[in-house]
């Protein structure tokens, strides 16, 4: 019997070959087991970068409206107080006769300038005074606006525009005031030369008025004078100082900083009105 060539025999695997192919395994199981890892972390990072871009869009949105809304009413602010200032002066009721007011800053009412408001201005950083300190020429030294250290005055015209004579009341109110300043000031009001100061009066600690001043009349109003006479074409002039009294017990530290602000209104008597009642 013939036998062909024998076959060669597979060489055996060793110990080392196995741990190599095991080796080999793990490397490719660890690649990509990290591949895997990289491309979910990935997709969550680009998830949480636009979730973040979203946030920030939205507190930049609130942050910005929230600084225009500041800057809107700091503006509405602004516009309230150059209206109306420390002192304004207005014609209100003209009743329904016909008869008018205006008012002017200057006695001749140059070039149509008469008004129904003024602005009589403000003085910043004022500090107490007495009224001995002050000029004895306010109601003559200048029209309009003239302050002065620490006070306020400010000179201006009533005139009956109409053709027919009018009575006219006047109202001077306290609008507004801060720190209970307005427990210290002293108001001079002049009307054709004659003058008279007016305090605020009595308060809760204190029963005693001012001896140096009138009395308000009410809490905030200052005076209210009724039915002032003013022929057709004739002026009224006035002038109203106010400042901070020294020798008042109220002007203590507690106030500083504080601020008072006034308004001083001419209403002309509808005497149709009164005689139908």
């Amino acid at each position: 019997m013939a036998f062909g060539k024998k076959k060669k025999s597979a060489e055996p695997v060793t110990a080392h070959d196995v741990e190599k192919l095991g080796h080999k395994h793990e490397v490719d199981a660890a690649k990509d087991k990290k591949s895997s890892v990289y491309d979910h972390f990935h997709a969550q990072e680009s998830a949480k970068q636009v979730a973040d871009a979203k946030k920030r869009k939205k507190r930049y949105g609130i942050i910005l409206g929230t600084l225009v809304g500041v800057l809107f009413i700091i503006y509405l602010i602004s516009m309230l107080t150059t209206q109306w200032g420390d002192l304004v002066i207005t014609i209100g009721d003209m009743g329904n006769d016909g008869k008018s007011l205006l008012l002017c800053d200057n006695v001749d009412f140059k070039d149509g300038t008469g008004t129904v408001k003024l602005d009589g201005g403000s003085v910043k950083k004022v500090t107490n005074i007495t009224k001995a300190w002050l000029p004895k020429n306010l109601d003559t030294e200048k029209d309009g606006q003239h302050n002065g250290d620490n006070y306020l005055a400010y000179t201006f015209y009533l005139r009956n525009t109409g053709d027919e004579d009018l009575k006219y009341d006047t109202e001077f109110v306290v609008t507004g005031a801060s720190k209970s300043a307005d427990e210290a000031v002293r108001i001079q009001i002049y009307k054709n030369g004659e003058d008279n100061v007016y305090a605020k009066g009595t308060y809760k600690d204190r029963k005693v008025s001012e001896t140096d001043a009138t009395k308000f009349k009410t809490t905030d109003t200052v005076i209210d004078t009724k039915n002032s006479a003013l022929k057709a074409g004739a002026t009224d002039k006035f002038t109203v100082v106010m400042w901070i009294e020294g020798n008042d017990p109220e002007c203590i530290d507690d106030i500083r900083g504080g601020f008072i602000r006034s308004q001083m209104t001419f209403n002309v008597v509808d005497e149709s009105a009164e005689a139908d009642s």
